[in-house]
């Protein structure tokens, strides 16, 4: 991506956390609003239990995840590689481009000869904004049981996105047909 397409990329959102459009809900006494975060993301360092599941097996737990916050978006929660079980994680074929963060790589789990594919992804070499989470993973909670603290995580719709919604979260959230420039 040159830096004519990433300017170019950058400037396509319509919305950047200055106001909340006049059909986002309303957050009541503690809740977030998806349209409060900013654009370009921000991140914020959780102390939270985060936990991920396949099965009866913990992919990863920690209590030093980051949450990327980004306008429209839920919180994605990054997990620090050493709190994965990254000897379950095989690379997956293909990449995708963000942004904001950089070049994507993708993860399948493979436990007991089942394989769950594409199941995370990383940066392994983000843009130096985001270089707090080199390395870091995050998790599909549509494909993976996730949670935080004792709230299991319902997954950003669209198949696209890895947004972790939790209870305190309100939108409406990108993800769905027609909300790709929100």
């Amino acid at each position: 991506m040159t830096a004519d397409d990433l300017k170019r990329a950058r400037a396509l959102w319509s919305f950047r956390g200055s106001r909340r459009p006049d059909w986002a809900i309303e957050p009541g006494p503690g809740q977030e609003s998806v349209w409060d975060y900013p654009r370009p993301p921000r991140i914020d360092h959780s102390k939270r239990v985060v936990r991920v599941k396949y099965g009866e097996t913990t992919v990863a737990e920690t209590r030093g995840a980051v949450r990327v916050l980004e306008t429209a978006s839920p919180p994605t929660f990054y997990i620090p590689p050493e709190d994965v079980r990254t000897e379950l994680l095989v690379r997956a074929p293909g990449t995708s481009i963000c942004e904001w963060k950089g070049s994507a790589t993708y993860w399948s789990l493979e436990l007991d000869g089942s394989k769950a594919p594409n199941v995370a992804w990383s940066y392994e070499t983000p843009f130096p904004e985001f270089d707090e989470i080199r390395g870091y993973l995050s998790f599909y909670p549509n494909k993976l049981v996730c949670y935080v603290d004792d709230h299991r995580v319902s997954g950003q719709l669209g198949g696209f996105y890895g947004g972790w919604v939790t209870p305190e979260i309100v939108g409406p959230f990108k993800g769905q047909a027609g909300t790709g420039s929100w």
